[in-house]
Order: structure tokens, then sequence, then C-alpha cells
């Protein structure tokens, strides 16, 4: 058993044999591994989930490369200690070795400090390598993330869990559980490595004479959630939950709403969503689905999470099977791109005001139809565009809901 040392620690592989999961970048044929084993490295970004790796590869490459290794973190570490690592950098220059700098969470530097890089790794000063867990096109400033390789690390499969898995429990002299508690452990890990041994290490430190799934349940009741509000994992679910709504898929959409919820997401994070999915997704096709997710929003506000929830749940329901179109979506994104092609056309005349003498000398508001005047209050022939652009026709209804109706109207004032 692991006296002060965490168990995590213990088990790092220190080379690539013993290392479990990443084996889409760990092949002979992929440049990635081929570039640790001829020892020709570059700098690089490592993208990937919690616990998938990308400290222990670092090291592993450190250990490669028969230079001087620095590590920083971005959550502890600022310009302060950058500077002291490219000091140390320059002294072992001069020697012949080159400085590889792990920076862990590189995402939490902001764009001023990621800057700071920038030159030392130009001038070879510094192989840099950064771990992150959130999307580098987002959070890595452009100018740095143009000079580095991004390799993404995917949450390691039940088959590679299970490797690791039972080398902790040699390890701690456990037995190894039966299948199904396996499973449970496994499950409870999300694909996240470190999460697992923790997971054994705490088993080992509690010292359970019996394993059971309701003992096993206990002891993982307060697991950590993976959810990360501000994190790349909040946006992939978010976006699964959109695609669900959009693609008609009511569990589908329970489901990731489920998740969000269970890993303490904001009921109003959600609801802000499928208010524009409402809107982009649905449309004119059943405009009550604006509607009721207001109302379901007004009755979380009244109650609270616990049936209010359940109200946001039933609004989600009905959008997802709703009728969809994006007539409405695709029609707003065409009139503002024309609108900023067409800056300096003017309003036509009949279509202004004419508050003072001089505009109504000069034609403003002339020839202007009132529509409730006409017998079915609509001006035929009445144009609506500056006449450099001509009548437009950007609101194309779907064949589905309520818009199959308005497209006939539609099509007949068109016509006329």
């Amino acid at each position: 058993m692991s006296n002060h040392r965490p168990l995590a620690e213990t088990l790092r592989p220190k080379n690539l044999d013993d290392f479990f999961g990443q084996s889409h970048l760990l092949n002979t044929q992929h440049p990635f591994r081929q570039a640790i084993d001829s020892q020709r490295l570059h700098s690089m970004i490592l993208w990937g989930p919690s616990g998938t790796g990308k400290t222990t590869l670092a090291r592993i490459i450190a250990s490669q490369v028969k230079g001087h290794f620095e590590q920083l973190s971005a959550v502890l570490d600022g310009v302060k200690e950058l500077r002291a690592v490219v000091e140390n950098a320059k002294k072992f220059q001069k020697i012949g070795k080159q400085t590889l700098l792990f920076v862990d969470e590189i995402h939490r530097f902001n764009k001023v400090q990621q800057d700071g890089f920038l030159p030392h790794i130009e001038s070879g000063l510094l192989m840099l390598i950064g771990a992150t867990t959130e999307n580098p096109s987002f959070e890595i400033n452009k100018a740095l993330l143009s000079r580095l390789s991004v390799y993404t690390l995917n949450a390691l499969n039940t088959q590679e869990l299970e490797q690791i898995l039972q080398r902790a429990f040699k390890h701690e002299s456990l037995t190894l559980p039966n299948e199904v508690l396996r499973m449970q452990i496994i499950s409870a890990s999300s694909g996240d490595a470190r999460r697992l041994i923790n997971i054994v290490e705490q088993i080992s430190l509690s010292g359970l004479t019996l394993l059971n799934t309701e003992s096993l349940n206990q002891l993982l009741q307060d697991k950590i959630s993976i959810f990360d509000k501000g994190g790349d994992v909040f946006y992939q679910q978010l976006s699964a939950f959109h695609k669900s709504v959009r693609g008609s898929s009511p569990d589908g959409a329970l489901y990731w709403m489920a998740r969000m919820l269970v890993s303490g997401c904001d009921t109003k994070t959600i609801t802000r969503r499928l208010l524009a999915i409402a809107s982009e997704d649905i449309g004119n096709a059943d405009p009550r689905a604006l509607e009721i997710t207001l109302n379901a929003w007004d009755v979380f506000a009244r109650v609270g999470a616990k049936e209010g929830n359940r109200a946001i749940a039933q609004a989600v329901v009905y959008c997802a099977v709703a009728p969809k179109s994006n007539a409405v979506y695709k029609a707003f994104n065409q009139a503002m791109a024309e609108a900023k092609e067409t800056p300096g056309l003017p309003v036509p005349k009949h279509l202004c005001n004419a508050p003072t003498q001089l505009m109504d000398e000069l034609g403003y508001g002339k020839k202007y139809r009132y529509a409730h005047d006409e017998s079915d209050a609509f001006v035929r022939g009445q144009t609506y565009f500056p006449s450099e652009l001509g009548e437009q026709a950007y609101y194309q209804p779907s064949n589905r809901g309520l818009e199959i109706k308005i497209g006939e109207k539609l099509k007949q004032l068109r016509g006329l």
C-alpha cells in the first residue's frame, strides 16, 4: 500500500511500453510516435479530457530528450516563473542542452501571457508542450497556435481502463472484484485513468472487508462530476442536447438534459439553449414552441428546480417532436449578409416619413399606400426594398407544420 505518495503518481508510466491508451497516436506509423522514437521533437499541444495521459506523455517525451526539463502550471504560475525558466534555459543552452517546458492547463494563461512563449519557441530556446482540456482553437492565441502541432487524446476505453484497474488492484494487493463490480468502477471513472486509480486507492484506504454493489455505491457517492460549465465538455454536452432536439429525438434530448443537470449545470443554461432552438430550428413550423418554452421557464421560476425541471423537460419533449424549420433563421442570415453588403442604399422615398415641410415638398412619403385602407389589407405592387436591390424573397417556408399554410399565403401574396 502507498504511504504518502498518491497511487496515481506511483503508477504513472515511465515509458511507452507501460502506457495505456492513445493507440491512434502511439502506433509506429504516426508522426507523433516517430518523433518520439527519433528524438526529433517539436513544440506541441496535447488536447484531451482529464486523465488521458497528457502529463505522463510529456514526462516520457522529456525522458527521451537528453535535455533540461521544466514544468509550469497555468493555475499556479505566471510571468515571473516563466522568466526564471527562460533564464535557466539560456544557461543550459550554453552547454548544448535544449529546455523542454511542459505547461499544464495552458489554456488558463491569458492571451498576453501566451504571447510570452512566442520569441523563445521561435529562437529554439524552448520546446513547449502544452496540455489542455479545452479546444485550442478557442483558448490558445492564434499566433502561438500556428507554431504548435496539436495532438488530440481520447478518453480511455473500457479495455484500457480494465488493464489499469488490474494493475492498480495488484499494486495494492487487493483481490480483483467480479466483472459487475469492475464495470461499476470503470463506469464511475468516466474514461479518466487518474479517477479510476483514485477509486482503487479509496477502496484500499477504506479497508472494506466486503466489496459489493452497495458498499461500492456508498464509497462513490461523492465522486467528482466531470461537468465543467466553462469547459469543452460543457459545450459538447450542450451541443449533443441541441442536436438531439433538432433531430427530433426526445429521448436523446432528455438524456443530455439529465446528464447536464446531474453534473451541476444550471437549468437556466439549458432553457436558454432551448429558446434558441425554438427559434432557430422550429421557427414558424410551430410558433407555440417558443411560447411553451417561455411558459416552462416561468413555471421553473415560480416553483423551483425540483418541480420546475419537469416543466422544462416537458418543453424539451415538445420541441423535440415539433415540426422543424430553419427557414426564418436562414432568411434572417441572408438579410443580414445583404445589409452588410449594401449599407449605403437609401430608404425609398415612399417608405419615409415627412415630418417637415421641406421633406414633404421633396416627395418623402408620397405614393405610399396604407395597407389597412385596402380591401384585404394588402397593397398590390408596393415595393419595400431599395430600388437598386430590387424585391427579395429571403423567407422560404418549409413544407412542415404551420409553414405549409404560411407558404401557401406567401405564394399568393408574392404572386400578386
